[in-house]
């Protein structure tokens, strides 16, 4: 994102805040070959609960359920839950909502898919598209747009739909070597991966290219469901 970025060499990065897809990892890996990539985890109301290190997206399944762990996880409904010692005593203003269950354990609101013994990240479940019933997590497609070498970044995003209430559509930037008049083979391309990698009602209807994203102070994605 930046014209800087050929000036620096680090030697360790960390991502955390937001979902760190396979396709972020490899484009950091190409970018510092000489870093170590690592992207952690965090909540609100209990800190930090992992490091994960070894380059891909998500966390070994086998860290769910050890009690001995510092930060102790479960997945419950295919939600991420933590229980921690830093878990905070309340929110302010707001003294009589309970942070955790009655195992002490944290709803973090974050969920997670189990694939090949690991858990990847699916979205918040806030930010679900309702397409008929059926839930869409915006990141999960991203994940699989920005596998396509041309696609720089994307957004998922729900549209209203008379039928189905929503339907699922992307905005894409390209690769900056990318051209305009190449999206259309890009598109049937992104479109294929998503129809073979994920079920028909999560596979956007439409793509558009767009020459930038909005991002927020803080660097995220800003998004907009229907």
């Amino acid at each position: 994102m930046s014209p800087m970025i050929g000036r620096i060499s680090p030697a360790y990065v960390r991502l955390s805040g937001e979902i760190a897809d396979q396709a972020i990892l490899n484009q950091l890996q190409s970018v510092f070959p000489a870093a170590k990539i690592a992207h952690a985890f965090a909540s609100t109301e209990a800190g930090v609960a992992f490091d994960v290190t070894d380059g891909l997206a998500g966390f070994p399944a086998e860290w769910v359920d050890r009690p001995e762990q510092a930060v102790e996880m479960r997945v419950i409904d295919g939600s991420l839950r933590i229980r921690s010692s830093r878990l905070a005593n309340a929110y302010a203003g707001d003294l009589a909502r309970r942070l955790a269950d009655a195992d002490g354990f944290v709803d973090t609101g974050d969920t997670v898919v189990l694939r090949e013994g690991r858990y990847h990240f699916t979205g918040r479940r806030e930010g679900v598209i309702n397409v008929g019933g059926l839930k869409v997590h915006p990141e999960e497609v991203e994940a699989i747009v920005n596998l396509h070498p041309n696609v720089r970044m994307s957004r998922v995003r729900g549209r209203k739909s008379p039928i189905t209430g929503a339907i699922v559509v992307a905005d894409i930037v390209l690769e900056t070597d990318a051209g305009a008049s190449c999206f259309p083979q890009i598109s049937e391309e992104v479109l294929t991966a998503c129809r073979k990698l994920l079920p028909a009602h999560k596979v956007p209807a439409f793509l558009r290219q767009v020459a930038s994203l909005e991002i927020n102070a803080a660097g995220k994605l800003l998004r907009s469901n229907a």
